[in-house]
């Protein structure tokens, strides 16, 4: 499917007010209530629009700690690449896990309450995570920008 001057509209929208309802959406991109329906559905069904979700404050939630981790295993078999990304998302403070060129095979995006939380974290998840050869945790000193609106 090819998106149209009207769908991008709809999905730049969407991504800053996925609360919206669909008349008001509907006229801001200046269609009809059950045709901008029938587009925002079709979206959905194609995969573009993934889902839609809350964005919580970490502060406010006590995730006052963001840490980059950068894991590299102990070799890059297909086993355990698998073994590694099964497990991986199974750890219940890992926001994401993205597979890497570079120096690091992956890099982890994980929140904590503070590090003696991301400690807790390191002990009981990332250490026995298979195949880990060495890991290099960054933490985040402030969030400077943060988005996860895209330019269609």
């Amino acid at each position: 499917m090819q998106l149209d001057a009207t769908d991008c509209r709809i999905l730049r929208v969407l991504q800053g007010q996925g609360r919206i309802t669909n008349a008001e959406l509907a006229e801001l991109i200046n269609l009809s209530p059950s045709a901008c329906h029938r587009r925002v559905q079709r979206l959905e069904n194609e995969g573009y629009v993934k889902g839609y979700h809350a964005r919580l404050d970490l502060k406010r939630i006590g995730r006052t700690t963001v840490v980059f981790v950068e894991i590299t295993l102990s070799s890059q078999s297909d086993e355990l690449l698998d073994a590694f990304e099964r497990e991986v998302r199974l750890v219940p403070d890992v926001l994401e896990c993205h597979l890497m060129a570079g120096s690091a095979d992956y890099l982890l995006k994980i929140v904590a309450a503070d590090t003696e939380d991301f400690a807790r974290i390191h002990r009981r998840y990332l250490s026995r995570l298979p195949g880990v050869a060495q890991m290099q945790s960054s933490f985040a000193l402030r969030t400077v920008q943060e988005t996860t609106a895209i330019d269609i």
